[in-house]
């Protein structure tokens, strides 16, 4: 029987922690060639190196001894040629690491591991969502799009007080409906066909900073752990892909949806609602149906008003603004469009613009009562601005009337 040893390790300083998929690790290298030749050294640019491990876009030989290091280890490892290729990922190979790995048999990288932690998945990078994989999926392709449907086994715990157990299957962006988590749907979008992972969410993506009384999670908790098996998953077809009238299905339905969570002033989901109506159907070309041409640009205008006065809700006013903007472009003469734009003016303050807008719908129809009502507030409005400003000035006036006589009277003495 013949063993081939394809890695070969030398500890030169020994460490604590091991990591594992998932994990993030912070590293220098110095690859070499047998002889001794230095062929790439992250120490040269004097910067460390990065990457996730188990999402194979390192060599394979890196993959399986960074796995047997542990925080603040220096080793030296002998590799095989053949762990220097991306197996698993064979395009990889042509990025600029490949490039500077030498056709030699034999391959020697000297590696530190300064530290590793949890992959944080949220895109602030503010450690909202830290992810460890405990079992990895299936194939290279990573996660669910929005609008699949997932099925997914989620278990929550609160200082190792389990708080949930739960098996669910739900539209993915739409976990609301079903009590899941914003930090768990981040998660998801980066996991795998049967993958488990733990997660460590922080308030601001599971309860906020009020906590969940039924699940006896208090005001101050810090943060809130799920272990995710995400089971099975069918992804929605891609936008590029979707006829027409899957497009339009899907605007028709994100608008019923929107309006659902506006009238339960669940104002933020209703946000991310209504903008997927012009995501699905604003590129869309249907010039050559006037039907069609007429259902876009209604949907589209509905979709711009209804975002506004959300926006005006949340007191998110140059949002709403810029809504408002875009909704007068298809209608320029759309009462709801100055209306929501006047009432945003008058959110900011800007009370002549708002002025401006409340007259244009005036112009439209005389007997809007609610133009004419705010008008009148943006009047007063703009007339304490006034004498507001003037008292300002006034004082400001007398301040440095009284300065130029104490400069005087310093003089004369």
């Amino acid at each position: 029987m013949i063993i081939k040893c394809i890695v070969v390790k030398c500890i030169v300083v020994k460490g604590c922690e091991t990591p594992s998929n998932g994990n993030e690790v912070e590293i220098h290298y110095i690859g070499k060639s047998i002889d001794g030749r230095v062929f790439d050294s992250s120490r040269d640019s004097y910067k460390t190196f990065s990457f996730v491990v188990g999402e194979n876009k390192v060599i394979d030989g890196w993959e399986i001894a960074i796995k047997t290091m542990k925080r603040g280890e220096l080793s030296k490892f002998t590799m095989a040629r053949e762990l220097a290729k991306f197996t698993k990922e064979p395009e990889l190979g042509k990025g600029e690491m490949g490039k500077k790995i030498p056709p030699y048999i034999t391959l020697v990288y000297e590696i530190e591991l300064f530290d590793w932690k949890f992959k944080d998945v949220t895109k602030k990078r503010d450690g909202g969502v830290r992810k460890r994989i405990i079992t990895d999926g299936e194939g290279y392709d990573f996660g669910p799009n929005g609008g699949s449907t997932c099925e997914v086994s989620i278990i929550g715990k609160y200082n190792d007080r389990i708080f949930e157990n739960r098996d669910v299957t739900f539209i993915l962006g739409e976990g609301c409906d079903e009590n899941i988590i914003e930090g768990v749907e981040i998660a998801i979008k980066k996991m795998k066909k049967k993958e488990k992972a733990e997660l460590y969410i922080k308030p601001q993506y599971a309860f906020g900073n009020n906590g969940r009384k039924e699940f006896e999670i208090p005001d101050d908790y810090e943060e809130v752990v799920y272990e995710i098996t995400l089971k099975n998953f069918e992804r929605r077809t891609q936008l590029w892909a979707m006829q027409k009238n899957e497009r339009f299905g899907i605007a028709e339905f994100s608008k019923t949806k929107g309006t659902k969570y506006f009238n339960e002033s669940r104002f933020k989901l209703a946000i991310r609602q209504y903008k997927r109506i012009d995501r699905y159907i604003g590129s869309l070309n249907v010039n050559d149906d006037i039907n069609l041409k007429r259902k876009k640009f209604d949907l589209l205008l509905t979709g711009h008003l209804n975002l506004a006065l959300c926006y005006i809700k949340i007191e998110e006013f140059s949002n709403a603004i810029k809504q408002c903007d875009s909704a007068l472009s298809i209608n320029a003469k759309s009462q709801k469009g100055l209306y929501r734009r006047g009432l945003a003016y008058f959110g900011q303050k800007e009370y002549d613009l708002a002025i401006k807008d409340f007259n244009a719908v005036l112009e439209l129809n005389p007997d809007n009562t609610s133009a004419q009502n705010e008008l009148i507030a943006c009047l007063n409005g703009l007339n304490a601005k006034i004498e507001g400003d003037k008292s300002t000035y006034r004082n400001m006036f007398e301040n440095f009337a009284k300065k130029d006589v104490q400069v005087c009277q310093q003089l004369i003495n």
